[in-house]
């Protein structure tokens, strides 16, 4: 999937494939809620073996009573190549221990203090995300994501003046804030704008 596909879905420009997107995943989520991962995976196999099965049987049964020889309904998938190449596999590795190296460098730069303000910074969110810890689990929060994912980019870009506004207030009133607090604590440095 592109990025101009993704945004395309979370604008909702297709409605009925956003809807079946933001549907399914709600669905899974929901289910995930009620049931083990493990018997979600098991349920959904089922239902799209049971689903694949009938439709072959129904082929079969059309190319009897019809006399016909299409071959197997499923031929086009089966013939179709799915390895992964050595470069793709190798871009996506890549990819990957760059974002890894990137965080472990960040963290380690948190949890070593080598930034007075920008530790304080985490370790108050640290203890801001205990009491979302203690409020939802997992899966609520992934719920709740998915849900504004899909609805936030519409309404900002309905509301996006008014948001705008609000947004610029309250980012001058963190800003003061911040800067109260680098002010008071001795040895903080304060970055270049």
């Amino acid at each position: 999937m592109t990025q101009l596909s993704a945004i395309n879905l979370l604008y909702w420009r297709d409605i009925k494939q956003t809807g079946i997107v933001f549907g399914s995943l709600l669905l899974l989520l929901f289910s995930l809620t009620q049931f083990s991962v493990v018997s979600v995976v098991a349920y959904l196999a089922l239902a799209g073996l049971s689903a694949t099965i009938s439709f072959r049987i129904y082929k079969s049964v059309l190319q009897a009573v019809q006399k016909t020889d299409e071959g197997h309904p499923f031929k086009a998938y089966l013939d179709m190549e799915m390895n992964l190449s050595q470069d793709q596999i190798q871009k996506y590795t890549d990819c990957l221990q760059l974002y890894v190296n990137s965080t472990v460098k960040e963290l380690r730069r948190l949890f070593l203090v080598q930034d007075l303000v920008d530790s304080l910074k985490f370790a108050v969110l640290m203890w801001l995300l205990t009491y979302v810890g203690a409020l939802f689990n997992g899966l609520t929060l992934l719920i709740m994501a998915v849900v504004s994912m899909f609805t936030l980019p519409v309404v900002y870009d309905k509301y996006q003046a008014q948001i705008d506004q609000y947004l610029g207030l309250v980012r001058t009133h963190i800003n003061t804030v911040v800067a109260k607090i680098q002010a008071k604590i001795p040895g903080a440095k304060r970055k270049a704008e």
